[in-house]
């Protein structure tokens, strides 16, 4: 099994504004339990447990993205039986992206970018990120990273897709990793039925594979049945070739222990799909060596 989607963080190695500040709510919650460090052996213990093998680490929102990247570096380095690739943050929009850009792919670790375009709809009210669609730097810049042979994660709200299908298809060389099945945030039934709809004009471009991460940050008292809709949507747009799990620990850690998420999936999942969902498009799309 791979892990498509996690971080990792050491608060004596990286700064991270948000994990330094106390009483802070976020979007998926109260943050406190995980405000601590999450390394490298406690995640690989809960994830080899259940049939782990190797994993995709994400950008976290360090103040230093490339101390973070190097940072995550030497810890693929000094774990060789354990792949570990990396997706780091850039902004698209940047005068020095390719300066930027030059020095991320100097680590071997590094196969894709990660700028968040929505997190939630109160948040990004706050943020302005929503702004980013509006810069025509940003198109630029992914089609940028697309000639490089990076890949692009993206994080987004459902209300954002249709807009963001548009720009996408303007970069059709750079392959993009939808984080969290593009958070359906509203768990209602027809707030799921306007998340399917809008997600069918991502699912359309062939560029585009989805995660089923994170699917806990906004219904933290989950059950098994909570996700059913979601992935089978998913399933059912994408197929299984194009999509992948990720645990999106620690974060999700805040609602679960790894071994009942991974269980949930598996049981949702036809058993004729594990084999693509939990490892072959993961591996496929960040260039992950079989072991």
């Amino acid at each position: 099994m791979i892990d498509a989607h996690h971080h990792l963080w050491d608060l004596s190695a990286v700064h991270y504004p948000w994990l330094m500040a106390r009483g802070v709510e976020r979007f998926f919650g109260d943050p406190t339990p995980i405000q601590r460090n999450y390394l490298i052996e406690e995640f690989r213990d809960e994830a080899a447990a259940v049939g782990g093998r190797a994993s995709v680490h994400v950008q976290v929102g360090a103040e230093n993205s490339l101390a973070e990247a190097r940072w995550v570096q030497s810890i693929a380095g000094a774990n060789p039986d354990w792949p570990l690739k990396q997706v780091v943050f850039v902004d698209a929009t940047a005068d020095d992206l390719d300066s930027q850009l030059n020095a991320f792919q100097a680590l071997p670790s590094v196969v894709g970018v990660r700028q968040i375009v929505g997190r939630a709809p109160g948040e990004d009210a706050v943020t302005g990120t929503n702004t980013l669609l509006d810069n025509p730097a940003f198109v630029a810049g992914l089609q940028n990273a697309g000639q490089r042979g990076l890949s692009f994660d993206l994080q987004l709200i459902p209300e954002l897709m249709g807009k963001t299908a548009d720009l996408l298809a303007r970069a059709p060389d750079t392959a993009v990793a939808l984080c969290h099945a593009g958070s359906p945030h509203d768990r209602s039934n027809d707030g799921l039925a306007r998340w399917a709809a809008e997600l069918c004009a991502l699912s359309d471009l062939p560029q585009v594979r989805c995660k089923l991460s994170g699917l806990g940050m906004f219904e933290h008292d989950w059950v098994s049945e909570s996700f059913r809709p979601i992935v089978e949507t998913c399933l059912n747009q994408f197929g299984s070739n194009r999509v992948m799990f990720g645990s999106n620990f620690p974060v999700d850690k805040l609602y679960s222990n790894y071994s009942t998420l991974v269980q949930t999936y598996r049981d949702l999942i036809p058993r004729e799909m594990h084999q693509a969902v939990f490892n072959d498009t993961a591996a496929d799309f960040y260039s992950i060596s079989q072991i």
